[in-house]
């Protein structure tokens, strides 16, 4: 029988994603990728340390069962294959389960997204993920000196989500930048009783959504929350838009501009996803923080 990745949430993730491996990479920068596979030989016996992913793809990889695998979690990663064999033996020292994984040394691995069907892209090569989003799949450039999510919840799943240009299109944020906060607040009121159209992150969400609806014996839990810079009157359509896709949102932050990393430090997310640097910035100071390069805001000749 041919093995399948149907019905399961597929995450794909760099090397540098999962792992520590910021000295070695210093390493390539400065010297070549035969120096950088050199030191990746020399360490081979030595476990590289978790890196800013690692807590989420833990606890990704605990939904699974005995005889039921629910999440399949795929290194994608521009490393060599000698390179890559530090990678599974640092994961097997950690105790993840990680079987899947593609090396391209040097190459661009987004195109192998689609054979993997991937709910999500984590890199932290900024270009992979330009292409990952233009291609269609969830992706996010991670911060590698994020803090590390924290211990408190060992049984639950903390993912959080920005709302436009991430969970929902920009199609709102469109009409910010162009037009004004007035402008924006008058659209949402207008807009409120018809659903945003899906941002790159929905099918992630989504993926989520139908993981929280298995049970689950060994007593993993998700939970999930929408921190935004909207305020009312314009939260209306974001909460709105998730009825009409039938998905639960655990927490909702209508923050109308204020700094989200005090209330991301609370929430306590083992990721949490923006396309914002500034609000990734001060996330980061939280916890672990993806870049969504999407939307108006990083177009090329627009500052973040």
């Amino acid at each position: 029988m041919v093995a399948s990745l149907d019905d399961q949430l597929v995450v794909a993730i760099s090397s540098r994603a999962l792992f520590d491996f910021e000295e070695e990479n210093r390493v390539f920068e400065q010297a070549n990728d035969q120096a950088y596979m050199a030191l990746q030989w020399e360490r081979m016996a030595q476990p590289a340390n978790p890196g800013v992913a690692f807590e989420l793809v833990r606890k990704l990889l605990a939904f699974n069962l005995a005889n039921e695998s629910r999440v399949e979690v795929v290194v994608l990663s521009r490393n060599d294959p000698v390179s890559g064999l530090r990678v599974y033996h640092s994961a097997q020292s950690h105790g993840l389960s990680i079987q899947r994984g593609v090396f391209t040394r040097g190459q661009s691995p987004y195109r192998y997204l689609r054979p993997l069907s991937a709910h999500l892209f984590l890199s932290a090569n900024a270009q992979d993920v330009d292409q990952a989003l233009e291609a269609g799949f969830p992706a996010a450039h991670v911060y590698p000196h994020s803090a590390k999510a924290g211990n408190r919840h060992p049984q639950e799943l903390r993912i959080a989500f920005d709302g436009d240009a991430v969970l929902f299109s920009d199609e709102a944020e469109q009409v910010y930048q162009s037009r004004g906060l007035d402008a924006f607040v008058t659209h949402e009121q207008q807009q409120a009783r018809n659903p945003l159209p899906p941002g790159p992150f929905k099918p992630l969400l989504q993926a989520l959504h139908s993981l929280r609806q298995k049970p689950n014996p060994a007593g993993m839990k998700i939970r999930t929350a929408l921190v935004t810079a909207r305020s009312a009157p314009a939260h209306e359509r974001a909460i709105r838009t998730l009825m009409n896709w039938q998905i639960e949102i655990d927490e909702a932050f209508f923050l109308g501009g204020l700094d989200k990393g005090g209330f991301l430090k609370e929430f306590e997310p083992d990721f949490f996803f923006d396309d914002q640097t500034r609000h990734c910035e001060s996330a980061a100071l939280a916890g672990p923080t993806g870049h969504v390069r999407s939307g108006i805001v990083n177009q090329p000749d627009r500052s973040a």
